[in-house]
């Protein structure tokens, strides 16, 4: 059963005030966005395999710690999932990227896929879906679905800020997979927004309306 894990370090509580802030503008949420993303990378992260390496210190031979090779592949939903994708990889360079995009359809409003484009070697990663925002959790339940179709068999999911309506969506759907929520709030309001929440994560990454 897939596991939720809500950071409470200061350094994500105290820039995420600044992220929920009205009036904090778009290049000062883009680097807040990125900055969360690297925090939460390095937490995301704490299970990876290590193997022991022979190296030489400027002193003697030494057996040190390394990443025991495994693959890991970042996939945002397009398009505000774009804004944690460089804080992730500032951390795991190796890392590939690949890309979901959704939209909703205006008759059933449902998300719908129209872009999907993953590594070739799908079966082989660890992937970590990221979006700024978990509200209703159809969008992040269909890219899953999207990437599992592909074949990815170990998925993780990670967001700044969830709505509990989210949360459980995910763990219905999709109960292999593990949350990663840098605040879980109070509720969605009758338009579906989180609340206290962020307002629209991409028009105030992108500067749209």
């Amino acid at each position: 059963m897939g596991k939720v894990y809500v950071f409470d370090h200061p350094l994500i509580q105290h820039k995420l005030t600044y992220i929920r802030d009205k009036n904090t503008g778009t290049k000062e949420f883009r680097e807040l966005v990125d900055e969360v993303a690297s925090l939460m990378a390095f937490e995301i992260t704490r299970d990876l395999p290590l193997q022991e390496v022979q190296i030489e210190t400027p002193v003697c031979p030494a057996t040190a710690k390394a990443l025991a090779g495994k693959k890991l592949g970042i996939v945002p939903i397009l398009r505000a999932g774009l804004g944690m994708v460089d804080g992730i990889l500032k951390l795991i360079p190796a890392a590939k990227v690949g890309h979901v995009g959704l939209y909703r359809d205006p008759e059933t409003l449902k998300p719908v896929e129209y872009y999907v484009k993953l590594p070739s070697d799908v079966e082989e990663r660890d992937f970590i879906v990221v979006d700024p925002m978990l509200a209703t959790g159809g969008s992040a339940v269909e890219a899953i679905n999207s990437i599992k179709k592909r074949g990815a068999v170990s998925i993780k999911f990670m967001c700044l800020i969830a709505a509990p309506e989210g949360v459980e969506e995910i763990k219905t759907a999709h109960p292999d997979v593990d949350i990663y929520i840098a605040a879980l709030d109070e509720k969605l309001n009758e338009k579906g927004y989180i609340i206290p929440g962020l307002g629209d994560a991409g028009d105030r990454m992108f500067g749209t309306k």
